[in-house]
């Protein structure tokens, strides 16, 4: 009974045994690889880095699978496993840095592009900007029936402005007036030359005379429309610039007048 029972207690033992032996033997995974795999995984789900660098994705892909594969208790095929699963994750690495590169310069572009058209943008705008000024100048202009000359903006008032050989301004005759002290209240980097011009009839000292008040009155009217008597110049120049014969009671018309030259420089207009 005793040899029964010890047989049997060897059986068990053996078979114990080879069933360890069985469990040591089976190949598995090498250690590491499933940490490689997951930081392939977290590449793969990165919405924006995942279609970046598509070459260097696969191939880390390859080299995880063969890094994967199960190797068995020898030591040579754990020395390959570990291998291998060092080659993959520097692939996975490889393949992260350089989607996260090409990401980087993709925004670079972006914020290039964004501040490029920031700059066309403000370019169109201070554009229109100055196309809105100009526009809104020459209305002003049309309105003030003043030419561009060489001299500058010249507004040519009649001699309606005032009775005959008077200086005074004619009431109502403000009109234009008020327009030019609108125009220069809105533009302060104008300076305006105000010039008096008579006819032939009379003695030239008289008409000299005449021509310098009539322009002073002019001025005076500007300086208590609130511009600056700092912008502001009066000369008469008598009949020494007739722009008509005299011959004519047409011509003698045209040639009383009041000139008022707008320029940026007044000293040139001196």
């Amino acid at each position: 009974m005793n040899l029964a029972h010890n047989a049997k207690h060897l059986l068990l033992v053996s078979a114990i045994s080879l069933a360890l032996a069985g469990c040591a033997a089976k190949p598995s995974m090498p250690e590491g690889a499933a940490d490689v795999r997951g930081k392939l995984t977290r590449l793969q789900a990165d919405p924006q880095l995942n279609t970046r660098a598509p070459v260097a994705l696969k191939a880390a892909e390859d080299a995880v699978i063969v890094a994967e594969q199960p190797r068995k208790d020898q030591d040579a095929e754990q020395a390959l496993g570990q291998h291998l699963v060092v080659i993959a994750d520097r692939k996975v690495e490889i393949a992260t840095a350089l989607a996260q590169t090409r990401f980087y310069e993709d925004q670079r572009k972006i914020l290039s592009q964004q501040r490029e058209g920031a700059r066309l943008d403000s370019r169109t705008r201070e554009a229109d900007q100055a196309q809105r000024q100009n526009s809104q100048l020459q209305q002003q202009i049309d309105e003030l029936n003043a030419k561009q000359t060489e001299r500058g903006l010249v507004m040519t008032l009649g001699d309606l402005l005032f009775a005959t050989g008077r200086s005074e301004l004619r009431a109502g005759t403000a009109n234009n007036l008020g327009k030019l002290a609108i125009f220069l209240g809105q533009h302060p980097e104008r300076q305006v030359l105000i010039e008096g011009h008579t006819d032939n009839v009379g003695s030239e000292e008289m008409n000299l005379s005449l021509s310098q008040r009539r322009a002073d009155s002019v001025m005076h009217y500007l300086t208590n429309q609130g511009v600056s008597p700092s912008r502001l110049g009066a000369s008469g120049k008598g009949e020494s610039m007739p722009v008509a014969g005299n011959e004519s009671a047409s011509g003698r018309q045209m040639n009383r007048r009041v000139e008022i030259i707008i320029s940026h420089d007044m000293a040139s207009q001196r």
